[in-house]
């Protein structure tokens, strides 16, 4: 029997809210510093050759290269390989357009991992479990926002993704440790697929007792209803001693 909620899992699930939402930690770290981003003050920028790390200023990304220089060729180099002519030989627009999608629902896949790994209930799910998104592509549909349509999810072990690339998993593993000493409990780990393409979304996780997002079963259909209809607005609802807030 499918659960029953009083309250829609978004303020804007049916209209946009009337109000800017507040920042809730899990997301958009600046990789150097660890600074939050704030939208409403600055949008953090994306390193130029993976497209997946962000950086609060030119500054920390210039003092960040050193150590990140390794993970970033070696992701700029998958980007590249998928280019390449070939007999497995991808569509470039689907490369480019994936990285896009990952970055324009980045709230909204974190609200899915932390809901999809239960890690309010059981925080130790983010050490063990990933989320799988696999997504189908449609290229010849005018709307950029509608290309890709949630094929389907699934909860994965961790090591699906952390062994089958050491790489990427001594980057997760490093953000997870700076994660953890700065009070929050580890790298949720959310992979996103397209046939062969796909893309890893670390998303860093503060402590759970002071992530107010409400507990939903019904995560999977929120995640549909937002890409399906090319939303990006995706704001979610907290319970709080203050009542309702929306973010």
């Amino acid at each position: 029997m499918a659960a029953v909620y009083a309250q829609p899992a978004a303020a804007n699930y049916f209209t946009a809210p009337a109000h800017a939402a507040p920042k809730q930690r899990g997301y958009r770290v600046c990789d150097h510093c660890g600074a939050v981003e704030q939208p409403h003050l600055a949008k953090f920028r994306l390193c130029g050759g993976c497209m997946t790390t962000q950086y609060c200023s030119p500054d920390c990304q210039k003092a960040h290269w050193s150590r990140h220089k390794a993970i970033c060729q070696h992701t700029a180099s998958q980007i590249s390989s998928a280019k390449q002519p070939g007999p497995g030989m991808m569509d470039e627009g689907l490369v480019k357009n994936l990285r896009k999608f990952v970055s324009a629902h980045a709230s909204l896949l974190g609200w899915a991992g932390f809901q999809a790994l239960q890690l309010k209930r059981v925080p130790s799910n983010i050490r063990q479990n990933a989320l799988l998104v696999e997504l189908s592509y449609r290229p010849s549909s005018p709307d950029s926002l509608r290309r890709f349509a949630i094929k389907s999810t699934h909860i994965v072990p961790r090591t699906y993704v952390t062994d089958n690339d050491p790489l990427v998993g001594a980057d997760i593993h490093r953000r997870e440790d700076r994660c953890r000493k700065s009070g929050g409990i580890g790298c949720a780990v959310i992979l996103i697929q397209c046939g062969e393409i796909s893309q890893v979304m670390p998303v860093e996780v503060d402590s759970p007792s002071r992530i107010s997002w409400d507990t939903r079963d019904d995560w999977c259909d929120v995640l549909r209803h937002f890409v399906d209809s090319g939303r990006t607005d995706f704001k979610p609802i907290s319970t709080t001693s203050r009542g309702i807030v929306y973010g």
